[in-house]
């Protein structure tokens, strides 16, 4: 087959293509990139055509397949004109967060063995303050007054002033907005 034979069949077809694209797109606009998007893919392949077969069915099956591709990969997609999704999405990085916790770890390790359990009781394992000093056998205002050492302790160990301490910096939050 010539590059004209092949052509003129493809021409011929167009006009059937473009309903059958409106048909299942609903949108002419849509409809009109769809067709497009198959004679593109026609033309690049027209090798694998061969000649004296149904070219209509062939075109058919082309558009057929790009409409179902296209439905799957928009499945896939959120329409996010705005960004408001994608900034939603951005994410510190993690390399703080461990570092900081490697400071903390060590700072934890220089409190003195009764603070660093009562901390660790009442802070990390949930336990009221009646019940860590059950399980440390002394009073309740024992424990939270070690309880409040270790904090103003792990507070200057890890030179922190207030909330804005805690978590990223300025410099990487900015970085991960965009």
């Amino acid at each position: 087959m010539t590059t004209n034979d092949f052509k003129t069949e493809l021409l011929s077809c167009l006009g059937s293509l473009r309903a059958f694209a409106v048909s299942l797109c609903g949108n002419r606009d849509r409809a009109d990139d769809l067709v497009q998007e198959t004679v593109m893919k026609a033309w690049a392949k027209q090798e694998s055509f061969t000649m004296g077969t149904n070219m209509k069915a062939w075109l058919f099956t082309i558009l057929r397949n790009e409409f179902y591709g296209q439905m799957r990969k928009s499945g896939r997609e959120v329409s996010d004109p705005d960004d408001y999704f994608t900034n939603n999405l951005s994410q510190h990085p993690e390399q703080f967060g461990k570092l900081d916790l490697v400071d903390f770890q060590k700072a934890l390790k220089k409190l003195p063995d009764d603070q660093r359990e009562a901390i660790v009781l009442v802070g990390a394992s949930g336990f009221s303050y009646e019940e860590a000093a059950e399980v440390c056998d002394c009073a309740v205002g024992t424990i939270k007054s070690r309880v409040s050492r270790a904090r103003t302790a792990l507070q200057e160990m890890l030179e922190i002033s207030g909330e804005a301490d805690y978590g990223p910096d300025a410099i990487a939050s900015a970085a991960s907005i965009k």
